[in-house]
């Protein structure tokens, strides 16, 4: 069976023109994955019928995760209700709900070994609840399986699905992850079913109901934003009191994805952390292969010696 191609995974996207993806500067250029943990990992998340965002949304960064028996798992199905201008992951009527899928989840937790899981979802807008109760479930029984583990949940934003954060914000992950991925004014063209302040409401509401959280953010560059912007969307993130966030090249998956509009270099990445540093987030990753989940476990120790050096000032 051939695999489908890319208008048939996005018909929704079919009508856009259709751009040249761009060749990569050599700086974000990764060798091509393989490797025995690598085919390892592979095996276990097909075995257990899993999806994982490493493959869905073709992150640059599979091979080195893999090969660490690090994944991102993505719950809720492979099929997606929305149509990102930016997303690799496929569009169109989603899966039926699989309620073994929590405890799938906790056993590839326990098989890897895994001291940090990072747990994110496609966006399920014809569910009430909008997968709430999903999320609150997977991490329950990986805390049933795995106590020592540390979560991550990158969960959608939940659009008019009230109740839906408190379900999970309650549910005590360690980690409460939800990406803005791009500046306001790009919201349209970037992200059409999104709105940016409920994203920061959302972020915000989490840290209210569950101040011991870790909150998380993050960007991609490169679409046609501009620094000032860039500083815009920090100062929103502070005032949500958001600790963490990650700002990355944004790739273009195929020709009718939304283009590059400029790589940016490392240098300027370099500047963004300095710049986030200086507006009082725990920790900020700025760099071309930033992703949300890329070193999350290593990430999520810093942040943790980060709060208790603050606490350790402030006292």
């Amino acid at each position: 069976m051939t695999e489908p191609s890319a208008a048939q995974r996005h018909p929704e996207k079919a009508n856009r023109p259709d751009t040249p993806v761009q060749r990569k500067p050599d700086w974000i250029r990764v060798k091509a994955p393989g490797g025995e943990e690598y085919n390892n990992t592979r095996t276990l998340m097909r075995k257990l019928g899993l999806n994982t965002v490493c493959e869905e949304a073709a992150c640059p960064n599979i091979g080195e995760c893999w090969s660490q028996k690090h994944a991102t798992v993505m719950i809720l199905g492979s099929v997606c209700t929305r149509a990102c201008a930016f997303c690799n992951v496929a569009t169109g009527r989603p899966d039926k709900l699989d309620p073994h899928e929590p405890a799938h989840v906790a056993e590839a937790c326990a098989s890897l070994g895994l001291k940090h899981i990072v747990i994110t979802s496609v966006d399920r807008d014809d569910l009430e609840d909008g997968g709430a109760a999903h999320f609150a479930e997977t991490i329950k029984r990986i805390r049933a399986l795995t106590p020592s583990t540390t979560i991550e949940v990158l969960t959608p934003d939940f659009l008019r699905k009230p109740g839906s954060i408190e379900i999970v914000a309650n549910a005590a992950p360690d980690v409460f992850n939800h990406n803005l991925e791009t500046v306001p004014r790009l919201y349209r063209n970037v992200r059409p079913g999104a709105r940016y302040y409920n994203s920061l409401r959302l972020l915000n509401r989490a840290k209210e109901i569950n101040p011991s959280l870790f909150t998380k953010s993050g960007i991609m560059v490169g679409l046609g934003e501009t620094l000032d912007e860039v500083g815009q969307v920090m100062d929103d993130l502070r005032a949500a009191e958001v600790d963490f966030m990650t700002i990355g090249q944004y790739l273009q998956p195929t020709k009718k994805h939304h283009h590059v509009d400029r790589f940016v270099t490392p240098d300027e990445f370099g500047q963004m952390k300095r710049m986030g540093q200086g507006k009082g987030f725990l920790l900020v990753a700025s760099s071309p292969l930033t992703r949300s989940s890329h070193h999350a476990g290593e990430d999520f120790q810093r942040l943790r010696a980060a709060r208790e050096a603050q606490l350790a000032a402030a006292s």
